[in-house]
């Protein structure tokens, strides 16, 4: 079994990367599971992949190991792409997310239809032990719900309404939600270039 680190303490994100690439030969390792939870990451890039790169190649340098690490968050066309790279710090690192949802949803009280246009957007990192790192990004598009409604999912899922589907990624049984999420495809656009690296 290959291991491969993730920068992350996320418990969600791990579970997701799991489902996702589930019956593949690799076994996926937290900052937790590694005893790396207390490393101070500086997250000060100015997009998804720069913070995706940060956190991967600083927990590389530090193992000497290949490490992945995603930057992922919600972008809402009407705040001019806010939260965007700040979606997990948003208002604060330890407000709850429904706060914060229910603070974005009253941002756009009064906007209708496709002026309520957002999509999340996941950008993943992999850093090698010999300098070198890849990105790759996935995306879902959608628009904010008027409503937090679903029990799946984490964060943001509950507001995050899909067209296509008739319902937001939180209602989204999980095995659904994998295939059509923005981890779910930088996931498994990152796994086809690991095969090609020759790493998995």
């Amino acid at each position: 079994m290959k291991k491969v680190i993730v920068a992350t303490g996320n418990e969600g994100k791990m579970r997701e990367i799991r489902e996702i690439l589930q019956g593949e030969d690799i076994v996926f390792s937290s900052l937790k599971d590694e005893n790396l939870q207390d490393v101070e990451i500086v997250e000060d890039g100015s997009t998804f992949e720069e913070n995706a790169i940060i956190k991967a190649r600083t927990i590389s340098d530090l193992t000497g190991q290949m490490v992945l690490a995603d930057d992922s968050g919600l972008e809402v066309d009407y705040l001019d792409k806010a939260p965007g790279i700040y979606s997990a710090r948003y208002m604060g690192e330890d407000t709850p997310y429904t706060v914060k949802n229910n603070h974005i949803i009253q941002l756009l009280d009064g906007v209708e239809g496709a002026a309520r246009s957002a999509r999340f957007v996941c950008a993943i990192a992999c850093a090698f032990p010999d300098g070198r790192d890849i990105t790759v990004r996935g995306v879902i598009e959608g628009q904010i719900g008027y409503e937090e409604k679903g029990d799946h999912g984490f964060g943001y899922d509950p507001i995050f309404y899909v067209p296509e589907f008739g319902c937001t990624t939180a209602e989204l049984p999980p095995e659904e939600k994998n295939k059509v999420s923005h981890r779910g495809k930088a996931l498994l656009a990152m796994y086809e270039e690991l095969k090609k690296e020759k790493v998995l």
